[in-house]
């Protein structure tokens, strides 16, 4: 980067994933806070001519604000790559373990991290009968922000009815009762456990829209829970290799003690929306969101 100019930052964001919304209003906050930190920012809608358009810009670095496949799967992380611009959050093979829920989970059963029992399985069979004892949840096996999730009863006596556009193949994963906890881990350091509180289950309009949810920071929690939080978010992020910036979601089941605590998945780009996660565990540490957004671009590099 040139030491006598301001370095030129491309804010990626948008895109044709099914949380393009989020990833505007994350990319639109994020240059923002990079403007205020002193960056020349440019934002880019990332569309089918995202390479010519990275290419006349120039850019030292492209800040990673897309969320969902082709933006959060390593699919664009290869093109940066290959362009070799220095990029934010974490690189291709991270991006695509983390994107994929049952890889994913391998990697952290491996590891000896707690898990719930799934499996993937036709669109079709899950609505014919039930494909797993009830409780359970049918997901995406590769969308986030909770996009196409259902939850099915203990005393459901049919199966969900998919959506058509969903995919031909489905997670689906045994229910987890209990508290949702979820930490962010910055570089090597877990910030701290946030609880949060929605009325009904923590879908895309809970994590996104206003009062859709409530956050408690630090949790109230016993210290031996939020030792382990910490702890696995940490090793969530590590053996899947990621860089920069992730959260780690967690269910926590009360009444089981350290017995009840389940990793559901790692984020590898984590929303930075005005009601967002971790800008507000960065505020907690007593990081303001330009500070933050400062570190992510100064942290960027290619081979990630």
């Amino acid at each position: 980067m040139s030491s006598s100019l301001p370095p030129k930052v491309t804010v990626l964001m948008g895109g044709p994933s099914a949380e393009r919304e989020v990833s505007l209003s994350t990319g639109r906050e994020c240059a923002a806070a990079l403007r205020e930190a002193g960056y020349e920012v440019t934002e880019l809608d990332a569309g089918p001519d995202v390479v010519a358009r990275l290419q006349a810009l120039s850019p030292d670095v492209v800040f990673n604000a897309l969320h969902g496949r082709w933006g959060e799967d390593g699919c664009v992380q290869g093109i940066l790559e290959w362009l070799r611009i220095p990029y934010s959050h974490s690189g291709v093979l991270a991006s695509a373990l983390a994107m994929d829920k049952t890889r994913s989970k391998a990697v952290f059963d491996e590891a000896g991290l707690p898990i719930a029992h799934s499996g993937i399985f036709d669109r079709e069979a899950i609505q014919v009968s039930h494909v797993m004892a009830t409780p359970y949840v049918v997901k995406p096996n590769n969308e986030g922000s909770s996009v196409g999730v259902y939850i099915v009863s203990k005393h459901a006596n049919r199966p969900p009815e998919i959506d058509p556009n969903m995919p031909d193949r489905l997670m689906v994963e045994t229910y987890v009762p209990g508290r949702e906890l979820t930490v962010t881990v910055m570089g090597d350091r877990p910030l701290c456990v946030t609880e949060i509180l929605s009325d009904g289950w923590y879908d895309y309009d809970a994590k996104y829209k206003e009062g859709g949810s409530r956050h408690v920071l630090p949790a109230n929690i016993p210290s031996d829970i939020e030792a382990a939080c910490l702890a696995q978010a940490k090793a969530a992020h590590d053996v899947l290799g990621c860089r920069g910036v992730s959260r780690t979601d967690f269910r926590w089941d009360d009444t089981k003690d350290l017995a009840g605590l389940i990793v559901l998945e790692t984020n590898t780009q984590p929303g930075m929306t005005p009601t967002s996660l971790v800008p507000e565990q960065a505020a907690h540490a007593g990081i303001s969101f330009p500070d933050l957004c400062d570190w992510i671009v100064k942290d960027a590099s290619c081979d990630r």
